[in-house]
């Protein structure tokens, strides 16, 4: 087979495991042109349509179905192959692509990416934050990091640092105003911020006590995604913030923010790293488990 007719099928390969041009293209680092054409010449070539475009989707015919079922085991035969190369190297090489919540990312990676890096210096480690719910293998993530360890069939999980709980917060001003708040049930009697998902699905405040747990929804008129943003706006005296505590305690410990309702703190919160089971794991991968697991 000729280099050219590899670079078609490879080309072919990401686009039809992404549906998307763009996403593909950034996934090889190439332009979503080059993909194209490439993908025109392979189609050309075998004189059968692998892909049908429109201006807002890709999708595969059947023959592109069918193709695509027999490349993807041969392209990660292949890269398996590559990165076994790993062995005969003094540090992993290559790129690890990690999606993460962008409310915890700070907290996972912030004392973790200087000697992670300093130690594979031949590692390229891309994060990509985001709150969107995102399907690591669609989007051609090598793994994610997520709450809890309930997963889809054909991914492992592993526990990884740090462990994280949500605090009640409000300004110390606001608690000039307003009386302290004793229990879950006192928050009914103040302003509190919602906490949303990106889709705009709420998600309650959780409490836990003696093995009693208390699940609250706040009605309050400010809605919010990001734990960075609820800290502002607690901060600014709109009302009570549930955040994470990390997010939280550099203000807390300067006085601008109060933590309420500490005995009642929510269930601690382990965080999981989670890839697809495979036979071969990338040595670049391996790293990063091995600098983020407990």
């Amino acid at each position: 087979m000729r280099a050219t007719d590899l670079s078609e099928l490879a080309a072919f390969d990401a686009v039809a495991r992404h549906r998307s041009f763009r996403r593909a293209a950034e996934e090889r680092g190439v332009t979503a042109s080059a993909l194209s054409h490439a993908v025109s010449n392979l189609e050309a070539r075998v004189g059968i349509r692998l892909l049908n475009r429109t201006t807002r989707s890709v999708n595969l015919t059947d023959a592109g179905a069918m193709l695509l079922s027999q490349l993807s085991p041969a392209f990660g035969d292949i890269g398996s192959a590559v990165d076994a190369l790993n062995q005969f190297r003094d540090t992993p090489f290559g790129k690890v692509r990690i999606n993460a919540p962008n409310s915890v990312a700070p907290f996972v990676f912030r004392s973790v990416m200087a000697p992670l890096m300093a130690r594979n210096p031949k590692l390229e480690l891309e994060i990509v934050a985001t709150d969107r719910l995102v399907d690591i293998v669609d989007e051609g993530f090598d793994a994610g990091i997520r709450l809890g360890e309930s997963l889809r069939e054909g991914m492992t999980a592993v526990k990884i640092k740090p462990l994280l709980r949500f605090a009640v917060v409000g300004s110390a001003r606001y608690f000039e105003r307003h009386p302290m708040v004793k229990s879950p049930e006192d928050l009914r009697n103040h302003v509190c911020i919602r906490n949303i998902y990106p889709s705009g699905a709420p998600y309650p405040w959780e409490f836990s006590q003696a093995g009693r747990i208390i699940e609250f929804e706040p009605t309050g008129p400010l809605s919010l995604d990001d734990h960075e943003l609820m800290v502002e706006a607690a901060l600014s005296e709109v009302g009570l913030a549930y955040v994470w505590e990390e997010r939280a305690r550099p203000h807390i410990a300067d006085g601008r923010l109060v933590e309420c309702l500490a005995s009642w703190s929510a269930p601690m919160e382990w965080l999981y790293l989670y890839y697809p089971t495979r036979k071969f794991m990338s040595a670049g991968l391996r790293a990063v488990i091995e600098a983020l697991r407990v």
